[in-house]
């Protein structure tokens, strides 16, 4: 299936380049309007699926897509827009909320690489490894000196997933105080969304700064060439899904991922009536 040429790409952060979120908007949409952003996300799902089909049948290689952002950024909705066309057995979705008792005995990645996808597969990760460099560090659930050597190890164990078959692609889901203030208040208004509501959530919000810089140091350190972080302007939901579907839709076809070959001769296996 075509590229769709309309298709903009979030941005991708180079490795070790200073990150300021402030210089980015996060309620652009680069000219796109959303009529043509939906078309859009329906190509790029399509190619997603199609994508993935291939690669189930290689079996050789795995895609994770990690999404991390504040509250009400659109973790979920990007997963359920992005991935709607995806059999489902080919899709593999992770949240990571504290941590249990048993996953606080082991290091912080044991969790995490349990989780991963298995060949063939999309996995995507709700919240991931780096709320162990984000809500530590802001909520000083730990010393300094063990969340900062964490980047490298981060970047190591993103490292051995690349040269073990897994791309790796994250996004920030970038949304504004302001934004995130009307959708904090749809969850209170809406009996719908009650269910949504954390009391915790106002307790992150008090704390956006020291979020912000948390972010900006992340992006800046874990970054690499085979693990890149792409920053996604989210204040529009529909712009979010069109920028990340036609970015992941990218990302497969350059795998170049093969159908296998048949091992047998189909004319052997005549089907009796």
């Amino acid at each position: 299936m075509p590229k769709n040429p309309r298709s903009p790409l979030p941005i991708r952060v180079k490795p070790d380049r200073p990150v300021k979120l402030s210089k980015v908007d996060p309620a652009s949409t680069e000219g796109l309007n959303k009529a043509d952003a939906l078309k859009t996300l329906e190509t790029d799902a399509a190619r997603i699926a199609a994508a993935q089909t291939l690669m189930y049948a290689e079996d050789r290689k795995a895609l994770l897509v990690v999404l991390q952002g504040m509250d009400t950024s659109g973790k979920d909705g990007t997963i359920r827009s992005v991935f709607a066309a995806v059999n489902p057995v080919g899709l593999e979705v992770s949240s990571f909320a504290r941590p249990s008792e048993e996953e606080l005995d082991h290091d912080f990645l044991w969790r995490i690489h349990k989780k991963f996808p298995r060949y063939g597969n999309i996995g995507v990760f709700n919240r991931s490894h780096y709320e162990d460099v984000l809500v530590v560090r802001v909520r000083k659930l730990a010393p300094e000196s063990i969340w900062k050597a964490r980047f490298d190890q981060i970047n190591a164990f993103e490292q051995l997933a690349s040269d073990m078959g897994y791309r790796v692609m994250k996004f920030f889901l970038h949304i504004s105080r302001e934004e995130q203030k009307i959708r904090l208040q749809e969850r209170l208004s809406d009996d719908r969304k009650h269910y949504k509501f954390r009391p915790g959530d106002l307790e992150d919000r008090a704390l956006w700064d020291e979020y912000m810089s948390a972010y900006e140091d992340v992006l800046q350190r874990c970054s690499t060439k085979t693990a890149p972080w792409h920053i996604v302007p989210a204040d529009r939901k529909w712009y979010r899904n069109a920028l990340i579907a036609g970015a992941v839709a990218d990302e497969l076809e350059s795998m170049k991922v093969k159908r296998p070959k048949a091992i047998y001769d189909p004319s052997d296996f005549p089907i009796p009536d």
